[in-house]
């Protein structure tokens, strides 16, 4: 009874931000993401009936607390579904830092609901385990189906979940993520999904999401970066307006942060392809394509604050090991 998974995060082109049921965590208003090559949580879930408790260890260190409670309360659905009662192990390890905007917690709930089933015997689809992955963390229902993803928001839970609207292969784009804070976030998107309705620019930037999402869908669709490289960044733009005018305020921008959009905006008025989009943290998701990754890193590291650039290109699915 034991399987080991592993999946990517994925950077969202239209965002998730606020829930209309924050205990089934369904949002607000559907989004569109690009898994994230080369970057990955690898987890291993094994039950072990000599277990009393749930374990959890996360790159090497023991979790307790919210952190094993959230994973438990996965584990509970696998284990209702399945129709047993042992308690399991769960070893989790990243490539990538962890908190701090780069989508890990969708990583890892995402390998962690395709590692859970697995080892606990259960057949389930692709839009099943997504859905178990949305209990973890919303954003990781978005890293089980492959490529270019939209994740519906449904009527309710049996409808909300990802599905694959273009595969890795259909545009060879490539995120190169400016890192300028390495560290854990104070404030999580957990909690930050719950202050959402505080803003008074949250209603406006709902109202208006069906129509991002059709212009990015479309963009995505008809590869049509100009296009695309506008809604992303509007889009990006209005999550964090209403981050910063939320009760409290949430400000997760650093002068790097600042620094890296002001560059990318220059650079595409000097005719280079890039974009930047940003999540729940500093660090800055330079999209652009493939063939100029390299040109993009190393106009990225020259930015005073970049203390280093992960890159990644267009990912595939959550899988089994």
């Amino acid at each position: 009874m034991s399987a080991t998974a592993q999946s990517s995060p994925n950077i969202a082109f239209i965002k998730y931000w606020g829930n209309r049921d924050s205990a089934l965590r369904l949002p607000v208003n559907g989004s569109i993401s690009m898994n994230l090559e080369g970057l990955f949580t690898r987890t291993t879930v094994s039950f072990q009936p000599s277990l009393a408790l749930d374990e959890l260890v996360i790159n090497g260190h023991e979790v307790t607390g919210k952190g094993l409670e959230r994973v438990s309360g996965i584990l509970d659905i696998v284990r209702q579904s399945a129709g047993i009662t042992v308690r399991a192990e769960v070893v989790s390890e990243n490539n990538f830092p962890t908190g701090a905007g780069i989508a890990s917690s969708a990583a890892a709930f995402a390998a962690l609901a395709l590692a859970a089933t697995k080892a606990a015997g259960l057949d389930w689809s692709e839009s099943q385990i997504s859905r178990l992955a949305r209990l973890g963390s919303g954003s990781a229902s978005r890293s089980i189906p492959s490529g270019f993803v939209e994740w519906k928001m449904g009527t309710g839970d049996a409808d909300s979940f990802a599905i694959s609207i273009a595969p890795p292969e259909h545009w060879d784009l490539a995120d190169c993520v400016a890192i300028v804070a390495a560290g854990h976030k104070a404030t999580g998107s957990t909690e930050g999904h719950a202050l959402a309705p505080t803003s008074l620019l949250q209603a406006a930037r709902v109202a208006d999401a069906p129509r991002r999402l059709d212009v990015c869908r479309r963009a995505i669709l008809e590869r049509d970066f100009a296009t695309f490289a506008s809604i992303i960044e509007l889009d990006s733009d209005m999550m964090h307006a209403v981050m910063m005018t939320s009760q409290p305020q949430l400000f997760y921008w650093k002068p790097a942060t600042l620094a890296v959009m002001d560059a990318v905006r220059s650079w595409r008025r000097d005719g280079l392809s890039v974009a930047y989009t940003i999540d729940a943290g500093p660090n800055v998701h330079v999209i652009c394509p493939q063939s100029k990754m390299d040109v993009v890193k190393s106009l990225l590291c020259e930015i005073s604050g970049v203390s280093n650039v992960l890159s990644a290109i267009v990912g595939g699915p959550a899988r089994l090991l």
